[in-house]
């Protein structure tokens, strides 16, 4: 939707699940009571929202309420982690309508790699029986950091041979449909905005939990991407100037205690799982990790308070991390999400609150709320659906600058 206005209403009505009037949305928004009814009645032609009853408010005629129409649109994501593909396709209301999921066989090779999401979309689509002319466009979610411009992928550390890929290019000319590439932990945000509840609304840092670890911003309803589009670049914030020493020249860096690469090595290290490598390197195969990870986090809750300690510890350098971007952010709560998430939850949600607590600027004021994510494990596929939706209907502060 091109007109600022209709995003506005159209965003209005889709925050309440229970439907808005008319007059409701002359109050909420401030535009006249001509300008939302010509609105209105632009997105019932178009099938995006639905008369959906009447409302009793005391004195006068019952007021017809206005609902998002979930089948009015669709879109399809695909998420690619070096462990793990997945795709879904979602109705206008952020619903998951069809989803698969398959382990990135080669991550390191684009073209393989490009030639799957060509082949898993294109099955998914047909299987989840929505019509072509239905989808907005496909998004991808991918690690960082990209050309947001041109939708390349610019060699992220975890994607070895990923040089400058042209990713979005390649899949409108193989797909013939929009095609949006954006961060996976970009997309995650953009999904509790828009698949959330309560989680995604106002102001909160979402922490990605997935191969790496990324952050995404949202500050009064508005995603904020940066100059580039790659902010939330979280890898080099020091929590143990002890710890390990990054490839940045720096010791302790988030990349090197907090992910689960770094959580699992440490476990390895101090004997509580067996190792199951032989050689020393610096990145290793991320299915290898991700099953590792899963013994670990078994073994913690099973009672192995070793197994136990470990992530205890892995969620305290986290803690540090989360609280330099909750003191210079001040947001209303943080989101944890991503592949891992699940697995590490119960332990996070049980360490996190009391060590962000302690490190807080405004602890004395408040307790900033730690939460897990309300969409689910395949936030970034999801998120990557979203951002499809987010860029065709969401307001922005940018649509009403003159370019």
């Amino acid at each position: 939707m091109g007109d600022f206005n209709r995003s506005v209403i159209f965003d209005a009505i889709r925050r309440a699940p229970n439907g808005r009037s008319r007059v409701e949305l002359v109050e909420i928004t401030g535009l006249s009571t001509q300008t939302v009814s010509n609105i209105a009645r632009w997105l019932l032609d178009q099938d995006l929202i639905v008369e959906a009853g009447k409302a009793h408010s005391g004195v006068g005629k019952p007021r017809t309420l206005l609902r998002l129409n979930p089948t009015g649109m669709y879109a399809a994501g695909v998420h690619v982690d070096p462990a793990v593909m997945t795709y879904v396709v979602l109705d206008l209301a952020g619903g998951v309508v069809a989803h698969a999921r398959r382990e990135t066989p080669e991550a390191n090779e684009p073209e393989q790699v490009m030639r799957l999401i060509r082949e898993g979309i294109e099955r998914l689509i047909d299987e989840s029986g929505v019509a072509r002319d239905q989808l907005v466009g496909l998004g991808v979610a991918v690690p960082g950091p990209i050309d947001h411009d041109h939708g390349t992928i610019v060699d992220p550390p975890h994607l070895i041979g990923w040089h400058h890929v042209q990713l979005r290019d390649s899949l409108e000319q193989a797909i013939g449909l929009p095609v949006l590439v954006d961060k996976d932990v970009t997309a995650a945000a953009v999904a509790e905005t828009w698949a959330g509840g309560a989680n995604g609304t106002g102001s909160f840092v979402f922490l990605y939990l997935g191969t790496g670890v990324g952050a995404g911003l949202v500050l009064g309803d508005e995603l904020m991407r940066g100059v580039s589009g790659n902010a939330g670049e979280v890898g080099h914030i020091v929590t143990d100037p002890a710890g390990p020493e990054c490839w940045c020249g720096q010791r302790g860096c988030v990349a090197v205690t907090c992910t689960p690469q770094a959580i699992v090595e440490e476990a390895e290290r101090t004997g509580v799982i067996a190792e199951t490598r032989h050689a020393d390197v610096l990145l290793r195969d991320p299915r290898d990790v991700d099953a590792q990870l899963t013994r670990l986090c078994a073994a913690a809750d099973d009672g192995d308070g070793a197994a136990r300690a470990v992530l205890e510890r892995a969620a305290a350098r986290t803690s540090r991390a989360v609280a330099v971007l909750t003191n210079l952010l001040d947001v209303d709560r943080v989101v944890f999400g991503g592949p891992a998430w699940q697995r590490l939850s119960a332990v996070y949600l049980s360490a996190v609150p009391p060590m962000l607590g302690a490190l807080s600027a405004t602890g004395a004021l408040r307790q900033v709320p730690v939460v897990g994510t309300g969409v689910g494990e395949d936030v970034g596929a999801v998120g990557a659906a979203c951002l499809v939706l987010e860029h065709t209907f969401m307001p922005s502060s940018a649509r009403l600058l003159l370019h």
